[in-house]
């Protein structure tokens, strides 16, 4: 049986200065196109963590693109077609072994296309809030509110709820006090939107609200509803100044605040019971 030589396929000078030129070409295009396409996507509006992602996978695409071309001058004899399908027997294996990372990273790409939350936007996903700091294909960082990094693979934001809490600029927040149902509760009212007009935090327009919502046992509750800024901070503060301002109030006009509280009195068999044990005790001593 003869020997089978392996033919490599023949490599010339000329070839390889061609290749050569192929690849810096597209090195040097993939670059271009990179810079290019983040800026008009920044231009369009979009976010500065989307343009930077998106030209970078163009630019990624063009060198693959020109690491193909190089390789079919390079050796004459394989054909695009061959490199074509070598490139999908490794994805299909790649895909399978980083089934996770992949699913990650296209995830990533649906949430920068999208583009409905940036980096320096307050988010919430389950039991994470807080600063988006930086939005990468396959996670997503977060600095929550008590200073914490988190990160948060971006097929978890994909796939559950996500709150922007700074989608819109202002928020509606609400504060319920309970008032004794035998207090002036038109006067009540009166007062709460007083209180809440002359708060810097509060916003004038949408102008507060103070609805009663429900009765309990001797109170009356009062829903106390105004609109802030978006962010973290400024609900709280605008949270903070409505309780201080409005109970301070309630206080100077005579406005009496108070709690659902249940009185169970001692029927004639348990009245009989303590004072029989009164008197054991009494005769004890």
């Amino acid at each position: 049986m003869n020997d089978e030589v392996l033919q490599l396929p023949a490599v010339t000078w000329e070839g390889a200065t061609v290749a050569a030129a192929v690849l810096v070409g597209a090195l040097v295009l993939a670059w271009v196109v990179r810079h290019a396409l983040a800026a008009l996507l920044r231009w369009r509006g979009r976010g500065v963590s989307s343009s930077r992602v998106f030209g970078k996978v163009a630019g990624w695409a063009i060198i693959v693109l020109g690491v193909a071309a190089a390789l079919t001058v390079l050796f004459p004899s394989v054909k695009p077609v061959n490199i074509l399908g070598g490139v999908g027997v490794i994805s299909i294996a790649a895909g399978i072994a980083f089934q996770t990372v992949l699913g990650n990273m296209f995830a990533g790409m649906l949430l920068l296309a999208r583009d409905r939350f940036r980096v320096g936007d307050q988010i919430a996903c389950g039991d994470y809030r807080g600063t988006v700091v930086q939005m990468g294909l396959s996670s997503t960082s977060i600095r929550s509110f008590d200073g914490r990094l988190v990160l948060i693979p971006n097929g978890t934001l994909h796939s559950e709820v996500v709150t922007v809490q700074t989608g819109f600029e202002y928020v509606r927040s609400t504060v319920e006090v309970d008032l004794e149902d035998t207090t002036d509760l038109d006067l009540a009212r009166e007062v709460a939107l007083a209180a809440m007009d002359d708060l810097p935090a509060v916003l004038v327009e949408p102008a507060p609200e103070a609805l009663l919502t429900q009765i309990g046992n001797g109170t009356v509750r009062l829903e106390l509803r105004f609109w802030s800024g978006s962010t973290q901070l400024d609900t709280r503060e605008a949270q903070h100044a409505v309780i201080r301002e409005v109970l301070h109030d309630f206080d100077a006009a005579g406005v009496v605040t108070g709690s659902d509280a249940y009185v169970i009195e001692a029927g004639p068999r348990l009245q009989r019971i303590l004072k029989d044990q009164s008197v054991a005790i009494a005769e004890h001593e």
